[in-house]
């Protein structure tokens, strides 16, 4: 299991301070894989079977990432790389392009992040940290603006190796990614300047708690970006689904923008802004080869897209940008 060490550059990035319990969890994650079974098997098995391509250069500040070599790689070894790309699936976030294999996610996430790149403080020479990284799609656009290095947090298994296949071609040096959940991760208090947590808020059972522990590894003036589910309404009302929204079962507050907002005043964020709201439609998410499993169009009611199977209004996202106090 190959795990990138952060601890090789703990004095450059200023970690010295937390040394001791990142060695501990990079130690305790080194140990969980050293022997994989189930699925953990199945990805280690794809990533150990890519094949040797030497890059060229990556293009990273474009809707598709991606990387290439100046020697064309042939027809079997395209193959073999798409077939243990494929095993790595399903594949959520992209879309990338891997010497000419186009992976073609699930999300154009490139939407999103056309949606507030321009519209929050610029990420150049920042410490920043995403929660939720998935398979790395917005860590590696954040690297295009020169960060001073991105840490990454995803629990998921399939989307960790799939960042690790990425990152065995691409190489970025100043990413780096634990296979974790949030609460795992030591707080690095007042560490970081920019945070983006999207598509990860109403999957938590306390919001609130999540968003102060934001807050306290964050620098005074950093910026935190977050993206959530949103019900429209002007009131100061939240939806808990009865058992599951738009088929997933661990969904358990969707607030309104008026509760996003005294979410995040009441753990201490100030100069709080709605950057976007838009619903999801089909140009965004939709099924393709590279997933097997139901997207947008089975979430809705056939008879009235504009609800989820279960009746609940269908998706509409917003993203928030705040303050760090």
């Amino acid at each position: 299991m190959i795990l990138i060490d952060i601890l090789k550059q703990h004095k450059k990035l200023n970690l010295t301070p937390f040394f001791s319990e990142l060695e501990k969890l990079i130690s305790e994650q080194k140990e969980l894989f050293a022997n994989p079974k189930g699925n953990s098997l199945k990805y280690s098995l794809a990533l150990n079977n890519l094949p040797s391509i030497e890059p060229s250069y990556c293009q990273l500040d474009s809707h598709r990432v991606a990387v290439n070599s100046n020697c064309p790689i042939s027809d079997k070894i395209a193959m073999e790389l798409k077939s243990n790309l494929m095993e790595l699936g399903p594949w959520r976030k992209g879309p990338f392009d891997l010497f000419g294999v186009k992976i073609d996610s699930e999300w154009q996430s490139w939407i999103k992040w056309n949606r507030f790149i321009d519209k929050i403080e610029p990420l150049k020479n920042r410490k920043i940290l995403d929660i939720g990284s998935s398979n790395g799609y917005y860590m590696f656009r954040m690297a295009a603006h020169n960060p001073k290095m991105v840490l990454g947090v995803e629990p998921q298994q399939a989307f960790y190796f799939q960042y690790l296949a990425l990152q065995k071609y691409l190489n970025i040096e100043n990413i780096f990614c634990f296979p974790i959940p949030f609460d795992a991760l030591p707080n690095l208090t007042n560490y970081f300047n920019t945070v983006f947590c999207m598509g990860v808020i109403y999957h938590r059972r306390s919001p609130l708690d999540m968003l102060k522990k934001i807050n306290e590894m964050m620098r005074a003036g950093g910026e935190l970006i977050i993206e959530t589910l949103i019900i429209e309404s002007d009131e100061h009302i939240c939806l808990s689904p009865v058992d599951r929204y738009a088929k997933m079962r661990n969904i358990f507050f969707i607030p309104t923008v008026k509760v996003m907002e005294s979410w995040l005043r009441k753990v201490g964020f100030c100069n709080i802004k709605t950057l976007d709201i838009s619903t999801t439609d089909h140009q965004e998410q939709r099924k393709t080869e590279w997933i097997e499993t139901e997207s947008l169009t089975d979430f809705l009611d056939s008879k009235n897209p504009s609800k989820t199977v279960e009746g609940y209004p269908a998706p509409v996202r917003a993203i928030f940008s705040a303050r760090a106090i």
